[in-house]
C-alpha cells in the first residue's frame, strides 16, 4: 500500500499517521530510522540520522514538528542506511492555502508515486556494496507506479519481449492502478520518483502533457509527450481527457543504464463509462536508454513562470562563493567507493547539528574540505591514482550568502564510462543555471540568470556539469548528495553547514546521543526545573520560516519492537 500524505499550507494540522506500507519483509531489514522530508526547511526535522537528529531508536516514537509554507508535489522516505530501498516512502501534497489560487486551471486530479523494487534484501545490497569483494546491486527487478509492478506477469505482455500475460483471476492487489477519469476535463498529474536506482521516462498513450511544476515550484508551461524524472524529481503536468473513450497506457520505463533492464511499469488510463480492460495498442514509445540528447533537451525545456499572476523570483546576478564538486569513483582501501573531491562521505556518530551547535572539534573531522580539483583533472579518463579516503568534513557558510555550487561528473574506474547522478539539496531549493558537456569554464554565457527553475533535484549528465546557485538564508546543517540510494551508501555526497549559531535551541529528543547526549544530560541535572526547549529555532518564531507560517504536527509510530527476532 502506497501511503499519501495531504497538507493544507494555511491550515494547523495535527496527524496522526501510520506508516502502514511497511512489509514485514521490510521490518527484518530495519533498526534505526530518520524520516526525510522532501522540502520541509526546519533544521532540526529534517530527518536525516546523524545530520540533523540522532537516529529513532527501536520502538521509540519521534514528533516531527515542522512548518509547510510552501504548496506543492513532495514525498518523505526514510534517511538511514538504504531504507528507502527497503519501501519506506509516501507522498506529500501539500494544497494552496484557503482563499488562494494556482496559477493554471483543472478539474480534478490523481498521484503517481514511482519507485523500483528488488529481490535482494537491503542489508545483502548494503554488505556487497561494502565489501572488498564488491557486489553491485545491478538493476531493479520491477518499475513500481503506486506500489505495483509488472514482475513475473504483465498486462501489457504482448509488447514486452519475454513477458508472459497475467491470467485473468490474479490476486486484485496485484493488479495495475487504475486512474478513472471524466471525458473532456482537465486533470493534474503530480509524479514523484523515490527510486533507489532507476531514472523513468514516463508517459501517458495519446495525450499530450503540459509541465506546471517542478520540485515544488511554478515553471513555464511546456507541452511534452515523455518526460524524463530522475530520483529525487517531482513533477506536475495537466492532461485534457479528449481523447477516444477508451483505456489507455500510463508507462514508466527505465533509461540511462544499459540493458537488460526491468518490464515498464504500467497503470492504465481509463475513461468513464468505459469498461476498465487492458488497453489494445501498444505501449508508449520510449527514448533508446542512452539517449542522452533526448534527456538534456527535455531538462532545458525546465525554466521558471514568469507571468502577471505569478513570478518566480530571479537569482542574484552574483555569487559570495563558489564551490567545485569533482565526481568520481575511486578504491578507497581496497573498498569501491564513489567520492566529491577525493573524499567519500561518512556520518560520524555524534550528530553534527549538535557537534557544530556545541563546538564540538572531536566530533567530525575538522578539516577544511577541499573547494575544487586540480585543474589538470582529465574527466574523460580513468582516474590516474584511484585512491580517496572516507571523511565527515563540512562546508561552513554565513548567513545571507549567494553560493555557487559546480557538480562535475568525471570518468568511473571503468574505461568510457561515466553514469547519471541526480543530486538533491536538503533544506533549500536553488537555482539550476545550466548544463553543459566536458569540464566546466567560467564563461557566465552558459550560465542562465533571466529565468532558470527553482528546484531542490538536479540531474548531473555523463561527462558533463551542472551549476546551481543558492543563498544561506536557513541556518542549519544540510546534506547535498546523489539521491541514487547505493552512491550515497557508498559515499557520494558532501554536506553544507550555514549560520549554525543562529539555532537558539533544539527540542527535547533531538541530539541526545554521542557526545551531545553528555552536554544536554549535564545542562538538565544543572537544572532540573528549566522549561522544555522552546520549538522556535529561528529569532521570530515559525513566521520567519514562510509567508504563511503555520505549524503541522506529524506523528511516526515506528512499530519496531521485536523486529530482530523475526526469520
Amino acid at each position: 500500500m502506497v501511503s499519501s500524505l495531504v497538507l493544507q499550507s494555511k491550515l494547523k494540522l495535527v496527524t496522526p499517521f501510520l506508516l502502514s506500507s511497511i512489509t514485514s519483509s521490510t521490518l527484518r531489514e530495519l533498526s534505526f530510522t530518520g524520516m526525510a522530508w522532501h522540502q520541509i526547511e526546519t533544521p532540526w526535522a529534517d530527518g536525516t540520522a546523524a545530520i540533523s537528529q540522532c537516529a529513532i531508536n527501536p520502538g521509540d516514537s519521534f514528533l516531527y514538528n515542522f512548518t509547510v509554507d510552501k504548496a506543492g508535489t513532495y514525498f518523505y522516505h526514510g534517511h538511514y542506511g538504504m531504507q528507502r530501498s527497503a519501501g519506506l516512502y509516501g507522498s506529500i501534497i501539500v494544497d494552496v492555502a484557503d482563499g488562494q489560487k494556482e496559477p493554471f486551471h483543472y478539474d480534478d486530479e490523481f498521484t503517481i508515486l514511482l519507485s523500483d523494487w528488488y529481490h535482494q534484501s537491503v542489508h545483502k545490497q548494503e554488505v556487497g556494496l561494502s565489501s572488498k569483494r564488491f557486489r553491485w546491486i545491478g538493476e531493479p527487478q520491477s518499475i513500481l507506479m503506486n506500489g505495483k509492478g509488472q514482475f513475473g506477469c504483465s498486462y501489457g505482455a504482448k509488447f514486452i519481449k519475454n513477458s508472459e500475460l497475467c491470467s485473468k483471476d490474479i490476486d486484485e492487489q496485484c493488479k495495475p492502478t487504475v486512474f478513472s477519469v471524466h471525458p473532456n476535463k482537465v486533470y493534474r498529474v503530480r509524479i514523484a520518483s523515490t527510486t533507489s536506482l532507476a531514472s523513468l521516462n514516463f508517459s501517458i498513450e495519446n495525450h499530450t502533457m503540459t509541465l506546471v511544476e517542478a520540485d515544488g515550484n511554478y515553471i513555464r508551461q511546456e507541452q511534452v509527450h515523455s518526460l524524463t524524472i530522475y530520483s529525487g524529481d517531482t513533477y506536475s503536468v495537466l492532461i485534457t481527457t479528449d481523447q477516444d473513450p477508451s483505456n489507455y497506457w500510463i508507462s514508466a520505463n527505465q533509461t540511462a543504464r544499459k540493458p537488460p533492464l526491468p518490464p515498464p511499469g504500467l497503470t492504465i488510463l481509463n475513461y468513464i463509462p468505459e469498461p476498465v480492460d487492458t488497453p489494445l495498442s501498444p505501449l508508449p514509445s520510449s527514448p533508446e536508454w542512452n539517449d542522452f540528447a533526448e534527456s538534456k533537451f527535455f531538462a532545458n525545456k525546465i525554466l521558471a513562470l514568469q507571468s502577471d499572476k505569478l513570478t518566480i523570483p530571479k537569482p542574484p546576478t552574483s555569487f559570495d562563493r563558489r564551490i567545485f564538486l569533482l565526481n568520481t569513483q575511486n578504491n578507497n582501501s581496497g573498498y569501491i567507493k564513489w567520492s566529491i573531491n577525493n573524499v567519500s562521505l561518512v556520518l560520524p556518530t555524534t550528530p553534527l547539528l549538535g557537534s557544530l551547535k556545541f563546538g564540538l572539534q572531536n566530533g567530525f573531522d575538522s578539516e577544511k574540505p577541499a573547494e575544487n580539483y586540480p585543474s589538470n583533472y582529465d574527466i574523460m579518463k580513468p582516474p590516474v591514482n584511484p585512491s580517496s579516503k572516507s571523511g565527515s568534513s563540512v562546508y561552513k557558510f554565513d548567513y545571507g550568502k549567494t553560493i555557487d555550487v559546480i557538480i562535475q561528473n568525471a570518468n568511473a574506474l571503468a574505461q568510457d564510462t561515466s553514469e547519471v547522478h541526480p543530486w538533491h539539496l536538503h533544506g533549500h531549493d536553488f537555482w539550476v543555471l545550466g548544463y553543459g558537456e566536458g569540464k566546466f569554464s567560467s564563461d557566465s554565457s552558459k550560465l542562465n540568470l533571466e529565468n532558470p527553475p527553482l528546484r531542490n533535484n538536479v540531474v548531473l549528465f555523463p561527462h558533463g556539469w551542472t551549476a546551481i546557485r543558492f543563498v544561506t538564508d536557513n541556518p542549519g546543517v544540510w546534506p547535498f548528495h546523489c539521491h541514487i540510494e547505493p552512491h550515497l551508501h557508498m559515499g557520494m555526497g558532501v554536506v553544507f553547514a550555514e549560520a549554525v549559531n543562529r539555532i537558539k535551541t533544539v527540542p527535547d529528543g533531538v541530539l541526545e546521543c554521542g557526545l551531545t547526549a553528555k552536554i544536554i544530560l549535564a545542562d538538565t541535572r544543572a537544572s532540573p526545573n528549566t522549561p522544555a526547549p522552546s520549538r522556535s529555532l529561528i529569532p521570530g518564531g515559525a513566521s520567519n520560516l514562510g509567508p504563511i507560517g503555520a505549524v503541522n504536527l506529524i506523528f511516526i509510530y515506528l512499530f519496531y519492537v521485536g523486529y530482530m527476532f523475526v526469520n
